[in-house]
């Protein structure tokens, strides 16, 4: 069974015990480099790893050192503390002892304190990336530099499907910040550093190769193009910086895949170029304005290709083209195949959406597609994500109380549930996804909101609760 974890390490107040939050998923584990032998080592009895590195120190030994002295003092160690509220059912029965009108779920608010990493990108303007699950219901973030100083940081701007916030320091001076490298430039078998807080240490150096790109399908319920890299991360790794051995960010560490949490080899990065993308979202607009193509589809697997007669195995597979969207204008037709976003290689469905959602609404881009045997370019204009959440009682009376958002491949999620409104005495609770109504499937908002307008009588929502679905049915 495999698990996946954020490396954020969560210490509760209350308890006073040190705790890993498993917030996301993923995980990596220490990188074992034995390639080859050199001869001069041979000779001399001794063998050395043959690893490519830029320096060698006085005995001719290969090091990181001189890169590592220029990059950590960018690379930057980040606690929060704050307020988590928890909610907790109140059994039925309580309404028999204090009446009607008693309260239905109870509400505590549990103090807590975080541990991350984080990666300055800007030293004039003091600001910082993280991952997003870092500085969760936070109230107070500190960040702390590697010669010790310490900053005041406010979020400027946040996006949870890419697990990306961008800080800014208060009043901040004497920085050194990171230079940014190319990630599409990546290739299986670079050799890479990863450098961060784990499990609150201080600032800590692995080393590894990337080991796969484009990598999705981790159920991390978000936009998914992750490196995968053998670089030890752990708890506390997440919003630290992947490095290539020039000392260029080339990725932002965000979780590792194992069954106990702990490191097996397995972690993820954020690429570099999909964080650069939003940074600069959130900088000039103070959000992301997400891209979007208008298309649905899979990935090209080798049955599929064998079926439509394509001598490809890897791509993104266009099976409906939304009318009126970016992509319809731009003439990609359902059977397309998308082999390229910029010239750089598209492997998976999962990929394509999680690069064109993260490259911003109003931008160009341009796309190679594979149609009957043939590759043609065509230059597309990426639309805006429409704002996606809602009050629910524009839909119906009985929903009045619950605020409804689309999540993307999930549905229509119930994001909010107001106490003792018709909402809840009908049995919506907060969490559940509503799949379908009257046995009809909906993804967005307005698809929801078009199915109960034109509804013929009896409106039933199929809900996801969990691991169980249910039906809620709504009064006329």
């Amino acid at each position: 069974m495999r698990k996946v974890t954020s490396f954020i390490t969560t210490v509760v107040i209350t308890s006073a015990l040190i705790a890993t939050t498993a917030l996301q998923p993923l995980q990596s584990a220490h990188a074992a480099q034995a390639p080859q032998v050199t001869q001069a080592a041979q000779a001399n009895g001794q063998a050395y790893a043959n690893f490519p590195a830029a320096h060698t120190n006085e005995r001719g030994v290969p090091t990181l050192a001189p890169m590592l002295e220029e990059v950590t003092p960018a690379v930057v160690n980040i606690s929060v503390q704050g307020k988590r509220v928890t909610r907790q059912r109140l059994p039925e029965a309580f309404r028999f002892f204090f009446g009607p009108n008693s309260p239905r779920e109870e509400v505590r608010e549990q103090p807590f304190q975080g541990l991350g990493s984080g990666v300055i990108i800007n030293a004039e303007e003091g600001f910082v990336v993280t991952n997003a699950h870092v500085i969760d219901d936070a109230t107070e973030i500190t960040v702390t530099l590697r010669d010790g100083r310490q900053f005041d940081a406010t979020v400027l701007g946040r996006d949870e499907e890419s697990d990306i916030a961008l800080l800014e320091l208060k009043n901040p001076e004497n920085l050194v910040a990171i230079e940014i490298g190319n990630s599409d430039q990546l290739r299986v078998g670079d050799f890479v550093v990863a450098i961060g807080n784990p499990f609150g240490l201080g600032q800590t150096v692995t080393s590894g190769i990337v080991s796969a790109l484009g990598r999705s399908g981790l159920g991390v319920d978000r936009l998914e193009n992750f490196i995968q890299t053998d670089a030890a991360i752990n708890s506390g790794n997440s919003g630290g910086a992947l490095v290539d051995l020039e000392g260029n960010l080339i990725g932002i560490n965000t979780a590792i895949l194992g069954p106990t949490g702990g490191n097996i080899g397995i972690g993820f990065a954020i690429p570099a170029n999909m964080m650069n993308n939003l940074v600069e979202q959130i900088v000039e607009f103070g959000e992301v304005r997400r891209g979007v193509l208008g298309v649905r589809g899979g990935n090209l697997t080798q049955e599929l290709a064998e079926a439509l007669e394509i001598n490809r195995a890897q791509g993104a597979w266009v099976s409906e083209v939304i009318d009126d969207s970016a992509a319809q204008r731009a003439g990609i037709e359902a059977g397309d195949v998308i082999l390229e976003l910029n010239g750089t290689p598209v492997y998976s469905f999962a990929e394509l959406a999680a690069k064109v959602g993260t490259i911003g609404a109003g931008r160009t881009i341009e796309l190679t597609l594979l149609r009957e045997g043939e590759e043609l370019k065509v230059t597309v204009e990426l639309d805006r994500q429409e704002s996606q959440q809602i009050t629910a009682d524009l839909l119906h009376p009985a929903l009045r109380g619950a605020e409804l958002s689309t999540v993307e491949r999930e549905g229509v999620v119930v994001t909010t549930v107001e106490s003792n409104s018709p909402a809840e005495r009908i049995g919506l609770r907060e969490d559940d996804v509503i799949i379908a109504v009257n046995r009809q499937a909906v993804s967005t908002t307005r698809e929801l909101q078009n199915m109960i307008e034109n509804a013929q009588g009896v409106v039933a929502l199929n809900l996801r609760r969990g691991n169980s679905q249910l039906y809620l049915v709504l009064p006329n």
